[in-house]
């Protein structure tokens, strides 16, 4: 039996006016999926346990079937695995992420976060503001590393694990109330700004129409991560494709194999064809009996507050990866389950993550069933099938 996971980061939503109703996955025209929840077990999943942060890291480790409240020791620990990092005992991860502030203000706590991801910027140019950062900043208790576009990693030695507001979660608010209360990290947020805002990269960036990329923003602390192999807890090969730091660390934790595909940037535009196309030579040429497909776009479309885009990307996500893979699949005589899921909800309304179960379905091609529902949070969530405890879904995935 081969196994395949597609999941739709921040894919889920509220009902929207704007949509008559409708979730963004509901309105989106999705006949892959649509095809396979007639034929699959649906249902609604809590990913994010109780009184826990709804966040890509808790949610992720959930679907792979680590319980975060015993997993999980903060996200950028385990983005620092994938950028290669080594960390010690004693060390605390960051994530540093490059931010648009606005700058029309005189004082850093006046300012507003415009945008988190300073226009979804390229690795490229990430790497030459992050260099002009690290001259100033960096010594023998702060180092910095380049992570992938404007998700990168601070590491402090012998550092505190300190309470950080992530900045999707107040983009448009004025960031004084959000800023963080260890002066060390206050004083190198304030110096990145000074840095950054007449750096000749950024001048250029005004010129074109792009969000300046000028400041850090630090959120996300932890400490080093001990996951288990994944390998020795599911018997499993598994295979990980993801555009992510997190989602690749993740994988480097639980030694499972990341699969790097040209083009995969985590965003829009991101080349979902060449994802599915990795995911089916995994699984048909090179010996692997599951696949765990990523696809950041739902999630950043969310947190921009794009409609439009949002359902883009779940249209996207059902051509250019489910269908192939599933053509794929099909074509090669093997028995699989295919299971297609959220890790959390990231609403139009908030532009932000919440805790809310979020629904999945999961498609056996050697069992014949015949229901009349689509896949949608509305549908899944008539079905009668609630998982709370998230961690043990993929255990009924592969039973």
């Amino acid at each position: 039996m081969k196994y395949v996971l597609i999941l739709g980061d921040g894919m889920a939503d509220e009902p929207l006016e704007e949509l008559g109703g409708k979730t963004p996955l509901a309105y989106a025209d999705t006949p892959a999926m649509d095809a396979l929840a007639g034929k699959s077990q649906i249902g609604m999943v809590k990913t994010v346990p109780e009184g826990m942060s709804p966040g890509s890291d808790t949610a992720n480790l959930s679907v792979l079937g680590y319980d975060p409240k015993i997993y999980y020791s903060g996200r950028s620990p385990l983005e620092a695995l994938n950028i290669g990092v080594d960390m010690k005992q004693g060390d605390v991860a960051i994530r540093a992420n490059i931010v648009t502030l606005s700058e029309e203000e005189e004082k850093y706590e006046d300012k507003r976060i415009l945008d988190h991801s300073a226009d979804e910027i390229s690795t490229e140019d990430a790497a030459v503001l992050l260099e002009a950062v690290k001259k100033e900043l960096e010594n023998a208790t702060f180092q910095f590393y380049v992570g992938t576009s404007y998700r990168h990693c601070l590491i402090w030695a012998d550092g505190a694990v300190v309470p950080l507001t992530p900045p999707h979660d107040i983009r448009g608010k004025v960031i004084g109330d959000y800023l963080p209360k260890e002066q060390l990290l206050l004083e190198m947020q304030k110096k990145s700004y000074d840095i950054l805002v007449n750096h000749p990269l950024n001048l250029e960036r005004k010129k074109k129409g792009l969000n300046p990329a000028n400041s850090l923003w630090f959120w996300g602390a932890g400490t080093k991560p001990a996951l288990s192999s994944f390998e020795e807890k599911f018997h499993k090969k598994g295979a990980m494709i993801s555009a992510v730091d997190l989602l690749k660390g993740i994988a480097v934790g639980t030694h499972m194999h990341n699969i790097t595909v040209e083009g995969a940037n985590g965003g829009l535009d991101t080349n979902y064809e060449g994802k599915a196309q990795a995911a089916a030579d995994a699984l048909l040429q090179d010996g692997y009996d599951f696949a765990y497909i990523h696809v950041e776009a739902p999630d950043e479309m969310g947190h921009q507050g794009s409609i439009e885009k949002k359902i883009c990307a779940i249209e996207n996500l059902d051509k250019k990866v489910i269908a192939p893979v599933k053509a794929a699949l099909d074509a090669s005589g093997e028995a699989y389950r295919m299971m297609v899921l959220p890790d959390h909800p990231t609403p139009i309304c908030v532009k932000t993550h919440t805790s809310n179960p979020v629904p999945f379905l999961l498609y056996d091609n050697t069992e014949e069933q015949k229901h009349d529902w689509l896949y949608n949070e509305a549908e899944a969530a008539k079905s009668g099938m609630n998982l709370e405890q998230g961690w043990k879904l993929i255990e009924y995935f592969f039973h």
